[in-house]
């Protein structure tokens, strides 16, 4: 795993070294860069060795210099084109870097490339003949990617705090995505915290052209609900023998590393899946896992990471996330953040992550099923909702709400009350937007006070709407599952984990996002996805033969942390509004104080507000 950053346009070595040295923490063991001057291009490159460590350095060029590549992340069927290509003529030196794949590939079949790779990526490769800079960003965006065109130059970077350091680069908060983060918890690609600064989306290609400092924005891919319309007659056991089949390939893929791995595993059903199929490849005991507990009960999975362990047979390591703990860590994660995301999560991810990166530089975990399987809570919600808004008048609507509202505050995980509120919160508006509304810090009502005007709720929620309206399929987990997939997997989960996996130098890989697994997970309906109140319905029924029902029947926990309790302490300061010309400091104290006394539960707001205002202050 490594970082990439570039421009084509004003700047100099020093600028393209700075931008770089800021991606340190993503590429320790090396650096590289690239000039053209002719064409005012440069590129710069941060590698953590995983691949061919001796022939990988970047930088790579093809031997005629006609083309240059940086590259982030990791191609796992590299092996395969590489035979392919070499069929074709191609003339390999490296002796198995999947950088040299991505050049020799690019010559081949230039733009449809992409559609060919079965990995996470993020590459952008200079094409010196006809004068342009192809960049591409992997189907579900696991690898992140920045850009601009300001002061006819146009720069981009794996993170936003590099980017900015380029000369040409002028930033102010954009107030369309700050009330897109209090909408949703973080801000949703193409945009970014800055104006005129943008994320390259999953699933896109980027093609610059240096001659007319224009880029074009190309998809080459989307996830697409296109249900089996023949049913096999047992669907458990021909489905689950093939989601066997390619979880395993998926897994064994993602095992080949020229350096340690291990697994993250929490004892859920999806990481105790992928540790189980990473055992069956290695010798018994010799698979290195790793987990994080908690104090407080309700947010402790620790048993459950302790009996898959043992089960599996892993040489298991954990460590303990208190609020001390998480006092020291907070400055660290922020100070290194490059862009505000409210997921509480990211700090027991940034304390697993750091713990395993004592051990191991590679780790498997479980991202991505809970979105393809239909795993969260909300997916339970459905119908119940479903006829709740049909039967129940707005007046009667609003009357329980009041009273609902009136339950003691609990900041157990995923406590009664807590439920309830937010689900009843949700059927105040239209089905589109009951899933962002159930996860966001602020309800529409709520970013019209924040921000003291009205706000466009299409515009507020435009991302998740189109998601919505576009569904193939007009069920309504169909229409959940394309928000999953297709939005808050890319935006929230995987920017969660890069970030906090790469804060400490650590390459995570997710088998479940494997394009042959993606592309039959989405043939299988959503009846099967959830069925008779049980979510993961199909998956855990093919894992019977793997895992214990101990594991894969248990209560969903989730990796949260009990941060409506630890919001309380002085700590966390809210004292001081930020941007008072923006957010309305009356608004903003009474949902302090009604948390603090207990009127409310506003720990979701409270550590998104928090965490932007100190990442403000930091910038």
């Amino acid at each position: 795993m490594c970082g990439v950053a570039g421009f084509i346009g004003q700047g100099s070595r020093t600028d393209i070294k700075r931008m770089t040295d800021a991606l340190q923490h993503r590429g320790p063991d090396a650096d590289g860069f690239f000039h053209d001057q002719g064409n005012g291009l440069f590129f710069g490159h941060r590698r953590l060795s995983i691949i061919d460590i001796q022939d990988g350095m970047q930088p790579m060029s093809t031997t005629d210099n006609n083309l240059a590549i940086i590259f982030n992340g990791e191609i796992y069927n590299h092996a395969e084109l590489r035979n392919e290509l070499e069929q074709k003529g191609h003339k390999f030196i490296s002796n198995h870097s999947d950088t040299e794949v991505l050049l020799h590939g690019y010559r081949e079949w230039g733009e449809k490339l992409p559609g060919k790779l079965n990995g996470m990526w993020v590459f952008a490769l200079y094409d010196r003949q006809k004068k342009l800079v192809f960049i591409s960003r992997d189907r579900f965006g696991k690898k992140p990617l920045f850009y601009s065109i300001q002061n006819n130059t146009f720069v981009f970077s794996s993170e936003l705090s590099s980017l900015v350091l380029h000369p040409s680069i002028k930033t102010s908060i954009s107030e369309k995505s700050l009330k897109k983060y209090f909408a949703y918890g973080y801000i949703p690609s193409p945009g970014s915290i800055y104006k005129n600064i943008s994320k390259l989306p999953g699933g896109h290609n980027l093609i610059y052209s240096i001659s007319s400092n224009r880029l074009e924005i190309k998809k080459y891919w989307e996830f697409v609900l296109e249900p089996f319309e023949k049913i096999p007659s047992n669907p458990e056991e021909e489905w689950g023998e093939e989601l066997r089949s390619l979880i395993s390939k998926a897994v064994k893929r993602r095992l080949v590393s020229d350096v340690p791995l291990g697994i993250f595993l929490s004892g859920g059903i999806d990481s105790s899946c992928v540790a189980a199929f990473a055992a069956s490849f290695m010798e018994p005991g010799a698979l290195k896992t790793f987990s994080i507990s908690f104090d407080e009960k309700s947010f402790d999975e620790s048993k459950y990471a302790s009996m898959a362990a043992a089960f599996i047979n892993t040489d298991h390591y954990n460590e303990k996330l208190s609020l001390e703990k998480s006092k020291s860590l907070l400055s660290k994660i922020i100070s290194k953040l490059d862009e505000p995301m409210g997921d509480s999560s990211l700090l027991p991810t940034y304390l697993l992550s750091r713990t395993t990166r004592k051990h191991v530089t590679v780790a498997l975990g479980g991202d991505g099923a809970d979105e393809l399987f239909a795993g969260y809570d909300p997916f339970r919600a459905l119908q119940l909702a479903n006829l709740y808004s049909k039967l129940v008048p707005r007046p009667i609507h609003k009357g329980i709400q009041s009273i609902i509202g009136m339950l003691p505050v609990s900041h157990k995980n995923m406590s009664l009350d807590f439920k309830l509120k937010r689900t009843l919160r949700g059927l105040s508006f239209p089905p589109k937007l009951w899933s962002p509304v159930w996860l966001g810090p602020l309800s529409p009502v709520e970013i019209k006070e924040l921000f003291n005007e009205p706000v466009d709720i299409e515009d507020l929620y435009s991302e998740a709407i189109e998601l919505w309206d576009t569904c193939k399929t007009r069920n309504l987990t169909d229409q959940t599952l394309q928000f999953y997939t297709r939005f808050y997997l890319q935006d929230d989960i995987l920017v969660k984990v890069d970030r906090a996996s790469m804060m400490n130098s650590l390459e995570v890989r997710a088998p479940f996002l494997d394009i042959e697994l993606v592309d039959f997970v989405r043939r299988i309906p959503s009846q099967y996805k959830y069925r008779n109140g049980q979510t993961k319905y199909i998956l855990k029924k093919a894992l019977e033969k793997i895992l214990p029902k101990e594991i894969l029947y248990r209560s969903k926990k989730g990796f949260g942390i009990p941060v409506g309790k630890w919001l309380k302490q002085p700590f966390f300061d809210f004292n001081k509004t930020i941007l008072p010309d923006m957010l309305n400091s009356i608004f903003l104290e009474k949902i302090q104080k009604d948390h603090l006394e207990n009127k409310a539960d506003n720990r979701a707001f409270l550590w998104n507000y928090w965490l932007f205002k100190t990442w403000n202050q930091k910038r």
